[in-house]
């Protein structure tokens, strides 16, 4: 069948604007409802379903991305186009859009992804004393790191949670994505290169992020340097061996979930910020997502993020490098620990009790279920 050809005249008034104007029509209006409709859609999809919930949950974060820019060049436009973008107002401003961004985040990462956390004990950061006062200090928070954006869910839990507004250390390929790259540009952010040409550079960055810090700031490090892997575990023990810190790499060797401390970063706080109660955290959960085979098969399973923290008192934190790293291998020792009596429960198992699960700072390696008939050195489960 030949299809009948309109005149020159007809398709060049016609029939062009009519095509033109139906593609701007679909670019601004059908598109989003079609994406939106996608986005609720995905939500009831079974779990096997894995595509369609990655690219829903792709969608919302662009979304998210296009607003954030556009809140982010308002605000340098109305402090003074930059003039001011640092001050107090702008500075909470930030911290506020940050939190939002997160929660939103979080609310649809946890329908697509099946994830729930669970806060193991009261977790209280800001009274020390128990005297149900808040204690206006700074808080050093030193976390383990292990499984896909477990930095940001902390900082989400350190906003949300505690009101606290967080000092970050990232690295710096991070900056790739615009809305970190401009938002946290603008707070109190280090981002660090894992294998600088400067040894040192880090540890600096460090200590000017902390030298500045107020009441109401807490710094988040992880002093472990990088996200859990076999492969680094045994690197790192087997760099401890070569330096001659044997009693150290024996101890890293007998932690299973967890690599070695490095006191370095953690010292140079401490010293700029003299008396800084420190706060421990530990959690589980993501930890066997390693790389994105493993995060493909896994999600949207349901997944549970365990964690729990301790404060200690900043009198009690050494700051001389022998003594600093002894404290630390006892505090990540109970970290290893706690995990071990989390995964007795069944990591996995998304129906065990919040009341089942051990507060952290209870778990010691001596009583930790998990723990029992194990040899040193054996494999990790």
């Amino acid at each position: 069948m030949n299809l009948w050809l309109p005149p020159y005249w007809l398709r060049r008034i016609v029939v062009a604007p009519l095509v033109w104007f139906f593609g701007v029509w679909l670019i601004l209006f059908a598109i989003p409802w079609i994406l939106l409709l996608l986005v609720l859609v995905s939500f009831a999809l079974p779990p096997w379903f894995k595509p369609l919930r990655v690219l829903g949950f792709a969608i919302v974060y662009l979304g998210l991305e296009v607003v954030g820019l556009t809140i982010l060049f308002l605000t340098w436009v109305a402090s003074g186009f930059g003039w001011k973008i640092r001050n107090e107002f702008f500075t909470r401003l930030h911290y506020g859009l940050l939190r939002g961004l997160l929660e939103t985040l979080f609310v649809f990462g946890r329908r697509f992804f099946c994830l729930t956390v669970v806060r193991a004990g009261s977790m209280d950061m800001d009274d020390l004393d128990g005297d149900g006062a808040r204690d206006d200090r700074p808080r050093l928070v030193l976390s383990r790191h292990a499984g896909p954006g477990d930095s940001f869910l902390l900082v989400r839990e350190i906003l949300s949670w505690t009101g606290r507004r967080p000092r970050i250390v990232l690295k710096d390929t991070l900056q790739i994505d615009p809305i970190i790259d401009v938002l946290l540009g603008r707070l109190p952010v280090a981002f660090i290169d894992p294998n600088p040409a400067d040894p040192e550079a880090a540890t600096r960055a460090i200590e000017e992020l902390a030298a500045g810090m107020g009441p109401d700031d807490a710094l988040l490090i992880f002093p472990e340097g990088g996200n859990f892997t076999e492969g680094r575990r045994s690197t790192r023990i087997d760099r401890l061996r070569t330096a001659g810190h044997d009693e150290a790499a024996d101890r890293a060797e007998r932690m299973q979930h967890v690599l070695a401390p490095r006191p370095g970063g953690v010292r140079r706080v401490l010293l700029a910020q003299p008396g800084a109660d420190v706060v421990v955290v530990a959690h589980t959960g993501l930890d066997r997502l390693t790389d994105v085979r493993t995060i493909w098969r896994e999600i949207p399973t349901d997944k549970t993020l365990y964690v729990g923290w301790q404060v200690h008192a900043g009198p009690s934190v050494p700051t001389t490098v022998p003594e600093l790293s002894t404290w630390l291998f006892d505090r990540w020792e109970e970290v290893d620990a706690w995990i071990d009596a989390v995964e007795a429960l069944g990591v996995d198992a998304t129906r065990v009790e919040v009341d089942d699960v051990p507060p952290f700072g209870e778990i010691t390696p001596a009583n930790a279920p998990g723990r029992v008939g194990r040899r040193r050195g054996s494999p990790r489960r």
